[in-house]
């Protein structure tokens, strides 16, 4: 069903949704029905920022009042097509949002907003859960960083949090627009632009919230050598943000070593066992690439320019 909301002119926006989308037919539908039916929350407006979709995703996004802005296949970029998005809205908070990221319910939106009644906070994201039918290790790798327990991050809980205290995520995520003006995401970062300005904002002394009652359904399946690939530019990444240090190496290790203490209890007999070994060569795989990425500078260009996922060497 498709909900279509007026607004009268003296409406004001409160809350921006912005989504980014490419060839999206598959999800866009269900992630604009979902946003159209939030509970509790004011007037909203919807922008997607569409590079060149080829299959039904502007069909079916014009079937809501939503706002579309075309650019040019080419000039897509994680960071500046976000900031260009967010400099189009108009509400106080903008809530970024990818267009496979479905909302799980209609307190979503709500459930994030809240948080900003304690002025301190300048952002929030929220919980990303398996789609339907994600094999198991999918499920324990978002438990892994997206669990029950709400967070509040600010410079007295950094140590406790380690590497989770700059994890944050604009596939589910909101920023109010007055820190997002004196952040915005780092343009000179081809991927990872959330954990750039995840920290910009820690920096510059606001709080970020997880809120685990915003929740979504998003994840994807990669293959070992994908993951791999990924990893070595998150590893990239924590290097160039100077962000990697025996806090956050501790307790990466104490985590990966927790979660994979799960999978193996979890698992036995012939056919368990090849689901187990498969599993536990992904996390091998991810280990492997973040440590690469770590030490890229030791490395000749043209090797990392094959490890890295994102390109992020050209």
């Amino acid at each position: 069903m498709v909900r279509r909301h007026s607004q009268r002119r003296s409406d004001v926006i409160e809350t921006s949704i912005l989504i980014p989308t490419k060839n999206g037919e598959r999800d866009i539908g269900a992630c604009l029905e979902a946003a159209y039916s939030q509970e509790g929350v004011g007037p909203i407006e919807v922008l997607v920022i569409d590079s060149g979709s080829t299959d039904a995703t502007l069909e079916i996004a014009r079937r809501y009042p939503v706002r579309i802005e075309n650019i040019p296949p080419e000039s897509f970029h994680h960071a500046r097509t976000r900031n260009f998005a967010a400099n189009l809205a108009t509400g106080e908070f903008l809530v970024f949002l990818s267009q496979d990221a479905v909302p799980a319910d209609g307190l979503w939106l709500s459930a994030m907003l809240k948080n900003f009644r304690d002025p301190a906070v300048g952002a929030v994201y929220g919980r990303q859960l398996p789609v339907p039918g994600a094999p198991l290790e999918r499920h324990d790798t978002l438990a892994a960083v997206y669990g029950d327990e709400r967070l509040v991050k600010a410079p007295s809980t950094q140590g406790n949090l380690g590497y989770r205290y700059y994890h944050f995520s604009d596939a589910n995520a909101a920023i109010r627009k007055s820190v997002w003006q004196k952040t915005r995401f780092p343009e000179d970062f081809k991927v990872f632009e959330d954990l750039g300005i995840a920290k910009r904002i820690l920096d510059s002394g606001w709080q970020i919230v997880y809120e685990p009652q915003s929740r979504v359904y998003h994840s994807h399946s990669h293959t070992t050598f994908a993951l791999f690939k990924r990893y070595f530019d998150i590893g990239f990444t924590f290097s160039r943000l100077g962000i990697w240090n025996n806090g956050t190496r501790a307790s990466l290790v104490r985590d990966a070593w927790k979660q994979l203490r799960g999978k193996i209890s979890r698992f036995n007999g012939n056919e368990d066992s090849y689901k187990a070994g498969v599993s536990v060569g992904s996390d091998l795989a991810k280990s492997a690439g973040m440590f690469l990425g770590l030490n890229e500078r030791f490395l000749p260009l043209a090797l990392k320019r094959r490890m890295s996922a994102f390109r992020v060497y050209e």
